[in-house]
């Protein structure tokens, strides 16, 4: 299974304060040069960068509103409940945390595992949780120190928040499963199987972010100084949340989501940007686990797709050029099908 599709190349890059954030990476980056960075600029335009969201709307070029895309229905606003059939969970890691999760779907249905990005909460997989619980049991999960998961002072790093995946799958009792990982989902995905191998997995799902596969992100390269003082935290975290979309959702998810990151404490947040391994941390364990793998990104990370596809079996991209970085939210119904014809074809057919 070797299938790929690469489709014209998005326009990325605006200028931020005089630094251009096209194609930046902070991976390698020491702890003290994320500090440094994050002070100069603002912790979400770190984030930003991270990510690949260019500038942030309010501080350089607006964000199209094109709300026609999202199934309003199946996003969760402040002050609402849970769809019916999704339910509340919680379990204790093996050191001491309270950890949340949403579930849907039959019980004894094939189990599909949903690990969102930085500072993000379960519920931001709302259109795949009401799509793919009709036919599998569905669980997303709020991380530590995201969503309604405990914020403990520690374990922000990989291999806590690895073991974490691996203890959550162990938790459910249904493995193997599908985990879908989505920014820093992919790593926390990745680091999983560093911790517990692979047994637990029939295939894996990887969204928007690097694999650790050549060619690695282009480096940090700070541009001129910029003009005036930077946002506070609560603001520069609405914008980011703003920049992760392509069309617009409504006014009241975009709050109800800004309102869930910032439950991330800024120090924490601040960890969750240098992890302390190299790129081929993740490489490896790519390349350690023969399952089923779908590749769904954006046209950054192309070139590493090529690469992942040429160099490993079992391999499938599908490029979105006209999504956000919550592509998964912009083109629920294109990422929806796409997973299912995945899931159909090479996991449980």
């Amino acid at each position: 299974m070797r299938r790929w599709t690469v489709i014209r190349r998005c326009r990325l890059g605006v200028p931020l304060w005089g630094v251009s954030l096209r194609g930046v990476s902070l991976r390698g980056v020491s702890s003290r040069g994320v500090s440094s960075i994050w002070r100069a600029l603002g912790g979400a335009v770190v984030g930003a960068a991270l990510l690949g969201l260019g500038a942030l709307p309010g501080w350089g070029r607006p964000v199209a509103s094109v709300p026609a895309r999202h199934s309003v229905a199946a996003l969760r606003t402040e002050g609402t409940a849970l769809p019916p059939g999704v339910t509340d969970h919680f379990f204790l890691s093996s050191d001491g945390v309270r950890l949340h999760y949403l579930e849907a779907g039959p019980p004894g249905g094939h189990t599909l595992v949903f690990v969102p990005g930085w500072t993000m909460p379960a519920w931001i997989w709302m259109p795949q949780i009401e799509a793919f619980s009709r036919r599998y049991r569905v669980v997303a999960f709020d991380p530590r120190g995201q969503g309604d998961s405990a914020v403990p002072a520690t374990g922000y790093e990989p291999r806590r928040r690895g073991r974490d995946v691996a203890e959550l799958i162990r938790h459910l009792d249904s493995a193997p499963v599908v985990v879908i990982g989505w920014s820093l989902g992919v790593l926390d995905t990745l680091a999983s199987i560093h911790v517990a191998g692979d047994r637990w997995l029939a295939g894996l799902v990887l969204v928007d972010n690097s694999v650790g596969e050549e060619p690695p992100p282009a480096p940090y390269r700070p541009g001129p100084p910029r003009r005036g003082p930077p946002p506070n935290h609560a603001t520069a975290m609405a914008s980011f949340v703003r920049a992760m979309f392509h069309h617009t959702p409504p006014a009241g998810y975009l709050d109800r989501l800004t309102q869930d990151a910032l439950h991330t404490p800024e120090t924490a947040s601040r960890r969750l940007l240098a992890y302390p391994v190299p790129r081929s941390y993740w490489r490896e364990a790519v390349y350690a686990t023969k399952v089923p793998l779908l590749y769904v990104i954006r046209p950054r990370w192309v070139a590493q797709g090529e690469n992942l596809v040429r160099h490993r079996p079992n391999t499938e991209m599908d490029v979105f050029d006209d999504a956000g970085h919550a592509l998964f939210v912009d083109d629920a119904a294109r990422f929806n099908r796409v997973m299912e014809r995945f899931l159909q074809r090479y996991v449980w057919p």
